[in-house]
């Protein structure tokens, strides 16, 4: 990984969570591309970054960087990653992977025909317990899967003065909810139970259909400063429950919400098997819930000792010693670029690729497909989506 050089393009947020784990990990950062090159050049000097590039074809025009985090608004992730994967370099992307279905196809496809890597930023995979769950899971400890249900809940959205470029289609994509949050759910699940979804039944609905829109900028979950605002008509979800059946007659439901007052982002699931069930939330990231018929619960806490083989690996720190958010993305990182380092192409993947993002693409499509006509809609997504 030492050898490999990164560039991170948006350092809102989720960007500067991007730049601390490369930087966990000894990658070196060659610089970074902002909205404006007034921008550009605060956040290089702020982080002391040695270039600040003015568009992403400067970027895409370096030798020296090899892998490149996109961390920009829906819109811009497309276009960036096709002119980055066409002279190149490896792509890091934030979800979701595109605008539609039709776009996240054509990425996969230019990866393909430059042998480059992608690599769809769905992190929440890297907690320790998940991990856990997941080799839990197939190990057999809750038997055969029967039921799963959860919601990713958040309150970043809940006053009508609330405002981010999310909450506009052009920008952030028709879902906006599901597409945000849900898919790290959607995700989360197939992966942990190795299921494919096969059909699903959605009720989405905008709760705050009036939003205040500050004359300024505004940065992802701060609050409004501004003194002046302008109504605007908002058509994305605040809130969606999807019924969702999987193969193998696993059944389950989804909630989630960007206006549920003290849910910070509550990532939370349970998945019950013929033998037992499990549960977590990522608002207490470093608890497993074991539940048992005819013996007592259990509660694992992170502890590398008592965790699978499988698992142990992405636990950085003793027991004792918590996890969290920031950990997932050293994680994450650590398993591309080793990959990426590795140089072979053709060997499986172990973290979300550009087939995953595809995956949650063609999720969401059915998702507002079935929204809209008020019907349970059929799911074929590639079967070589999962990683």
């Amino acid at each position: 990984m030492q050898k490999l050089r990164a560039a991170v393009v948006g350092m809102g947020f989720v960007g500067r969570s991007h730049l601390d784990a490369l930087r966990r990990l000894a990658i070196p950062v060659a610089g970074t591309l902002g909205s404006t090159p007034e921008r550009t050049h605060e956040t290089a000097d702020a982080h002391q970054l040695q270039r600040a590039y003015t568009s992403i074809d400067e970027l895409a025009a370096d030798s020296a960087v090899d892998v490149v985090h996109l961390c920009t608004p829906n819109h811009l992730h497309f276009e960036q990653a096709d002119v980055l994967l066409n002279s190149g370099k490896h792509v890091v992307c934030e979800k979701p992977l595109a605008m539609d279905a039709q776009q996240s196809r054509r990425l996969i496809e230019v990866a393909q025909e430059n042998a480059r890597v992608g690599a769809v930023a769905y992190n929440l995979r890297y907690y320790p317990l998940c991990q856990q769950a997941r080799a839990m899971i197939a190990g057999g400890a809750i038997g055969e899967p029967r039921l799963v249900h959860g919601s990713f809940l958040q309150d970043w959205l809940f006053h009508r003065t609330d405002w981010n470029w999310r909450l506009e289609p052009q920008l952030g994509g028709e879902l906006r909810a599901i597409s945000d949050i849900g898919t790290h759910w959607l995700d989360l699940i197939s992966w942990l139970t190795q299921r494919q979804l096969v059909e699903l039944c959605a009720d989405l609905a905008t709760i705050i259909p009036v939003r205040e829109r500050p004359r300024g900028r505004l940065e992802t979950f701060q609050r409004g400063q501004a003194t002046k605002a302008d109504p605007v008509e908002i058509r994305t979800d605040d809130y969606g429950s999807v019924l969702l059946h999987y193969e193998g007659g696993l059944h389950g439901v989804m909630t989630v919400s960007q206006v549920s007052a003290g849910r910070k982002a509550r990532l939370w699931f349970e998945i019950d098997g013929s033998e037992g069930s499990l549960a977590w939330n990522s608002e207490e990231p470093n608890q497993l819930w074991l539940g048992k018929r005819d013996e007592a619960n259990r509660c694992l806490i992170k502890d590398p000792a008592l965790m699978s083989p499988e698992a142990r690996g992405y636990a950085l720190l003793p027991g004792g010693h918590t996890e969290g958010y920031g950990d997932t993305f050293v994680q994450l990182f650590r398993d591309v670029y080793t990959y990426v380092a590795a140089g072979d192409f053709a060997a499986p993947r172990s973290f979300p690729t550009l087939e995953t993002g595809h995956e949650q693409m063609i999720l969401c499509d059915a998702i507002a497909r079935s929204a809209r006509e008020r019907q349970w809609v059929c799911v074929k997504p590639a079967r070589n989506a999962r990683a």
